[in-house]
């Protein structure tokens, strides 16, 4: 009996370590001021499997939760550049669990193009990933024209317009530069290399979704792309 059930035991273990899979810890540069930190499978070095973290200056965690084959599941934390937390969402559910309140010194802003009175019931647009750590890619896939390189960046201001169709889909991205006595719209194109960048939760009118715009301030870096505070 002991012998058989050592044999049952070494079978588990054995099993178990045939669907363990091999991993090795990787790190790479977010944008200026956020680093991930991830693990990717040995046998694939664009699959990541496991924790991943985003860090604020080397600091702060800004996003965190589990990969399984590359894909965000469980639940997942995210938090703004002091550490508050801005949203929880469960991925294996897809599940908003929590969003914090707007603050009004908040560099994000909404719009909505429809007529409102004082019985309108508003929410704003979503995005999963939280008010910062959300919205980073579309300042980062930004990088100031090579005909403008030579102007000084702090002279710049810069504002990323984000239409979100009643689907809740990404319609529209545009960046709008200004300077002293200089202004350019640049139309960005919608079709990101992540899916989950064109996704969001749309903004609804009395229950109703509908479109709406996320304007956000930002600002551009020496790297030439933009981030906000």
């Amino acid at each position: 009996m002991l012998k058989r059930f050592f044999f049952f035991f070494t079978a588990i273990i054995l099993t178990a370590s045939c669907f363990a899979q091999e991993t090795v810890d990787k790190k790479n540069r977010l944008t200026d001021n956020v680093s991930e930190i991830y693990k990717v499978l040995a046998s694939n070095k664009y699959t990541k499997q496991g924790l991943y973290q985003a860090v604020f200056k080397k600091k702060l965690v800004v996003a965190t939760g589990m990969f399984e084959n590359d894909k965000k599941t469980g639940v997942w934390r995210f938090y703004d550049q002091q550490g508050q937390a801005m949203q929880i969402y469960d991925y294996t559910k897809k599940q908003l669990l929590f969003e914090a309140k707007e603050d009004t010194s908040s560099s994000l802003r909404y719009f909505v193009d429809k007529q409102l009175d004082s019985t309108s019931k508003v929410t704003k647009p979503v995005k999963v990933g939280g008010r910062y750590y959300g919205y980073l890619p579309y300042l980062n896939l930004f990088t100031v024209p090579k005909d403008l390189r030579d102007i000084n960046y702090d002279l710049f201001s810069a504002v990323v317009e984000l239409l979100i169709s009643p689907y809740g889909r990404l319609a529209d991205y545009k960046v709008h530069l200004n300077a002293v006595n200089f202004k350019r719209t640049i139309n960005m194109n919608i079709n990101l290399p992540n899916e989950e960048d064109m996704v969001f939760i749309p903004a609804t009118l009395n229950g109703e979704p509908i479109s709406s715009r996320v304007v956000i301030q930002c600002y551009v870096t020496n790297s030439g792309h933009l981030d906000f505070d």
